[in-house]
């Protein structure tokens, strides 16, 4: 090839990462994909009554259904993903209200009425007996639907999860009892660049067009999101009564970092679940998915096999 021919390819590529850097929806529409593509996992939709509910899928072997938290979305295990569907077919999904899923302003979005839609997505992909994750409320979400449905869960994997009485002893979630603002609700660009400061102990990098994006949607969501906050905490009893009947072995990660839900909780959930372990993870935030992915899925896929190991030999 002569030097022109490079420096045209060299120019292309030159102009291609400009127009991924730019702040258009349609490059923050190439990055997510280029993203997925990455990671091996393919965009999907299911039906549920009354929502339509996006979700990435990809790997081979044991399902494992991942749910996001407040304000976030499927994608938030894109990062992760590459690490884990060796070992799993791994599912992840917009729960209604959030990500691209349907926003019905009449519908509820307690604890309890999200438990019963992820039902809903789980029946319509056929999934009879599965590992679940969830982060922050998603952890909550799924560790009550593993005290409702026991025997559905092989394992619990809950990343900085929601829900246990004690959790919400930090200044970003009091702040909202005392002054009706939180970092979780955003109106501002600089106040959703605010939340990811909050949100990760080490600075989080995203392309200016999927910064701006999800910028834009937390903006415009806020109205619902804070509804859906408020019912959370008043609507939604704690996860202390009902961690005794979780009996799946359950792998309970914690950022050591986390500023949004107190990481003391750790222990007093692994007090509560009759089968449980904790790792607390040094120099990490509120997203261990995110902020150290290849170690968050490493000591999760030890924790699995090590499960499965105990159950041949009993």
């Amino acid at each position: 090839m002569d030097s022109s021919a490079w420096l045209t390819l060299a120019l292309l590529a030159v102009a291609v990462a400009a127009w991924l850097l730019a702040t258009s929806p349609q490059a923050a529409g190439v990055w997510l994909a280029l993203e997925r593509r990455r990671a091996g996992l393919r965009l999907r939709t299911a039906q549920i009554p009354g929502f339509t509910l996006p979700y990435l899928e990809g790997g081979r072997g044991e399902p494992l259904l991942l749910v996001h938290g407040f304000g976030a979305d499927k994608d938030n295990f894109t990062r992760i993903a590459p690490f884990l569907t060796q070992r799993f077919r791994v599912i992840a999904l917009d729960l209604p209200g959030f990500g691209a899923a349907t926003r019905d302003p009449a519908a509820r979005y307690d604890i309890a009425s999200q438990v019963e839609r992820l039902r809903c997505f789980i029946a319509e992909l056929g999934l009879t007996r599965f590992h679940l994750g969830g982060n922050s409320m998603g952890g909550f979400i799924a560790a009550q639907y593993a005290a409702n449905y026991p025997a559905h869960v092989q394992t619990l994997w809950l990343l900085d999860a929601a829900g246990c009485e004690g959790a919400y002893d930090t200044s970003v979630i009091q702040r909202y009892a005392t002054e009706g603002q939180t970092a979780l609700l955003v109106r501002t660009l600089d106040e959703f660049d605010a939340l990811l400061a909050t949100a990760t102990e080490r600075p989080l990098w995203l392309p200016p067009a999927l910064r701006r994006s999800l910028a834009l949607r937390a903006i415009r969501d806020q109205p619902l999101h804070e509804r859906i906050f408020q019912e959370i905490g008043t609507q939604s009893p704690p996860l202390d009564r009902l961690c005794p009947a979780i009996t799946a072995p359950t792998l309970i990660v914690w950022g050591r970092q986390d500023r949004i839900l107190n990481p003391g909780v750790a222990a007093h959930m692994q007090a509560l679940l009759p089968h449980s372990r904790c790792v607390l993870l040094e120099g990490v935030g509120h997203m261990p998915m995110v902020e150290c992915p290849r170690r968050v899925a490493a000591d999760y896929i030890a924790f699995v096999e090590s499960e499965g190991r105990a159950e041949r030999r009993a």
